[in-house]
């Protein structure tokens, strides 16, 4: 565990001395930084002009046949985690070079972007992204082939592969609890509740354009195996991610007391029936899914620490992986295969962020390279790597701000392990 790392669990019951700290941190840091980048094939898709990213780890932003490439382009967000302006949606062509702005949106956040995807099943001809439009937070499926839109009830946050379904949040009281992950078209009215006894997440029903509360509110949440403190902090849903076959997907639930944040990770089926408490033991950071059980997570357990951890729904089944080797946080996935792990770091002292790839059937871990984080994007408006494999497993796109303005890159990832690191 780095000394930043010690230092920062250290000063969690002091969060505005642990920001002015981490904000130090950086500056310092960043001066004695060299700003160089060591990460071979590193190759830059967007274009100079503007600042341009794609968003959050657990979604693809090549097409199917990997032909084309979507991402956005923010015009006036280079200072600020959250922009309620015009959002370019741009569509990169691999065979003329090219880049192309097909649609627009007016929401848009440092960390998820507008959560723009290929859109299921064929993640070919239609891709789907949040807006804001008449007054209302939306979704959009866009027809790459005609240029059709169908606008939908409800902005989504995970997208089931099917195309067919999505679960959401309220995403103005996550832009208030969660700077950098909602939106701020609309003021959030529920920002003086601890636990409104209002739904906090919702079934999207994207065949029929309808909409179901599911059986969760803030205050059910609060006292459904409460733990000490919980009925007295300021709770919030972040962190959706369905399965692949979207029967069950899993949370995070936070609540926040005097600026201190807890967690627990829940699952439950699509329709918020048989819930369960799979992790809460204090800290619960990033997740995804391998198949429909088994989950990746980077959280706290009391026998291991903070470490990256393999789950198995409805269970209490944990595996510690990489323990001593690999315990910072960062944004894991499976590669298309199952066979490979990719995943990333926030910046070190020197502003370095870190690729890793991790070898499934043995646990072997190499490190790909690093690279520099320019310290303008700090804190809230700060650039993580997010690493997001190609559908065929042979590359990965990231979000970088190695130079001036945030990009967008690819990567083709050597999986030969001759300087592995073993795991022990």
């Amino acid at each position: 565990m780095g000394v930043a790392h010690k230092v920062a669990k250290k000063l969690t019951n002091f969060p505005t001395l642990k920001k002015v700290v981490k904000d130090m941190y950086a500056l310092v840091g960043n001066l004695l930084s060299d700003k160089k980048t060591n990460l071979p094939g590193l190759v830059q898709i967007s274009s100079d002009n503007c600042a341009h990213n794609f968003g959050y780890y657990d979604k693809c932003p090549w097409s199917a046949d990997q032909s084309y490439m979507i991402y956005l382009m923010p015009r006036n967000a280079t200072k600020s985690y959250v922009s309620t302006e015009c959002t370019d949606i741009v569509l990169y062509d691999f065979y003329s070079k090219e880049e192309k702005i097909i649609a627009h949106t007016n929401v848009w956040n440092s960390q998820q972007g507008a959560m723009l995807q290929w859109l299921g099943p064929d993640f070919q001809s239609k891709i789907i992204y949040n807006d804001f439009r008449n007054g209302k937070y939306c979704s959009v499926i866009y027809s790459i082939e005609d240029g059709t839109e169908q606008i939908l009830r409800m902005p989504v946050y995970s997208v089931s592969n099917d195309g067919k379904k999505a679960i959401t949040l309220d995403f103005s009281r996550l832009n208030t609890f969660a700077p950098g992950y909602g939106y701020g078209n609309l003021p959030d009215d529920s920002q003086y509740m601890t636990a409104p006894d209002s739904p906090c997440l919702w079934l999207l029903n994207l065949e029929n354009n309808t909409v179901k509360a599911l059986p969760f509110t803030y205050k059910s949440l609060s006292q459904w195996n409460s733990l000490d403190g919980m009925e007295e902090g300021f709770h919030k849903i972040n962190h959706i991610m369905l399965n692949p076959s979207a029967t069950r997907f899993m949370f995070i639930h936070r609540w926040i007391v005097n600026g201190v944040k807890h967690h627990r990770l829940i699952t439950c089926n699509i329709d918020g029936s048989d819930p369960y408490i799979l992790l809460d033991d204090g800290m619960v950071s990033h997740n995804n899914w391998k198949d429909d059980e088994t989950i990746i997570s980077y959280c706290f357990t009391k026998e291991n620490g903070d470490a990256y951890h393999i789950l198995h729904d409805k269970t209490q089944q944990k595996e510690v992986l990489g323990l001593g080797v690999l315990n910072v946080d960062g944004h894991p996935s499976f590669s298309p295969d199952g066979k490979f792990i990719i995943t990333d770091t926030y910046p070190d002292f020197e502003r370095k962020q870190t690729l890793y790839l991790i070898r499934v059937s043995d646990w072997q871990i190499k490190t790909l390279g690093h690279i520099y984080a320019n310290v303008f994007y700090r804190n809230d408006v700060r650039c993580d790597l997010h690493p997001r494999w190609s559908w065929d497993g042979k590359m990965v796109c990231i979000d970088a701000s190695k130079d001036k303005l945030r990009q967008v890159y690819i990567l083709h990832v050597d999986t030969n392990f001759r300087e592995d690191i073993e795991v022990k």
